[in-house]
């Protein structure tokens, strides 16, 4: 089953007068996509691959192409209706990529359609909707902001059920590689702990790292039968040490040998 949007009204992709394009952009819950111009979705080379993707491709084509006559029973109608949002999403992660499409979702980033970052340091920065990855049904929609340079999920539950596919892992570097004017300035400022005003010193919070850091060594080493390394058997240090005294034998203090002459005297 392909992860679509289930709020997704499913008859605005018919009532609608100005097609099944603009009426499946204006339903609640796809707010994060553009409208694809017709003359990309009826050029076959766009859709290349995508016939292998969408269950009943072509009656799902005619349907968002706006020439589907089919007359089929309610049960067959819904699952094309799914089957033609599901190719319109495949298709948008192609399209975006274009410099029409880049302009279009350009517009709605500038209008902050997709949301504002929340983190409080980015001050309300615009997002981008991104995926994860490029195969459909792998991970849901995600929202990128420029300045942290980090990943959010989207508030609505509207938005967060969107397959990520439908953006793709590329757009938004893609975006700011051709506008490379509306890359925001990062955002390097940070959270620091205060204590009635006073700021933590750094002295304790490098000392809870390294704490942490020598527990989790200890555990590694644990657990590879090496708790203490650099300590030797006690058996194998008496060896030693007997070792060393007869080796000691035979010899004076300044490591010369000592003759049978030298004892007689």
């Amino acid at each position: 089953m392909h992860i679509i949007n289930p709020t997704a009204c499913e008859e605005d992709m018919e009532n609608l007068p100005k097609g099944p394009r603009r009426g499946f952009i204006s339903s609640r819950g796809n707010e994060y996509f553009c409208e694809i111009d017709e003359d990309y979705l009826t050029d076959r080379f766009n859709l290349t691959g995508l016939n292998t993707d969408v269950q009943y491709y072509q009656y799902a084509l005619d349907l968002v192409t706006d020439v589907f006559d089919l007359d089929c029973d309610d049960e067959m109608r819904e699952q094309i209706e799914k089957s033609a949002r599901h190719l319109y999403g495949l298709v948008h992660a192609r399209y975006i990529t274009t410099t029409r499409g880049l302009a279009k979702m350009l517009e709605k980033y500038k209008k902050g359609d997709f949301g504002k970052c929340p983190r409080v340091d980015c001050k309300s920065g615009h997002l981008l909707p991104t995926g994860m990855a490029d195969i459909p049904n792998v991970q849901f929609v995600k929202l990128y902001c420029a300045k942290c340079e980090d990943l959010y999920n989207p508030k609505s539950s509207r938005h967060s059920t969107i397959d990520g596919a439908y953006f793709g892992s590329s757009f938004q570097n893609i975006l700011f590689q051709v506008y490379p004017a509306l890359v925001p300035e990062k955002s390097i400022a940070r959270y620091e702990p205060k204590i009635f005003g006073f700021r933590v010193h750094a002295a304790a919070a490098l000392q809870r790292w390294q704490d942490k850091r020598r527990e989790e060594m200890q555990g590694r080493l644990k657990i590879a039968g090496l708790e203490n390394p650099f300590s030797l058997p006690a058996e194998s240090a008496d060896g030693d040490m007997e070792e060393d005294e007869d080796d000691g034998e035979g010899f004076d203090g300044e490591g010369m040998e000592i003759g049978d002459d030298a004892v007689a005297q």
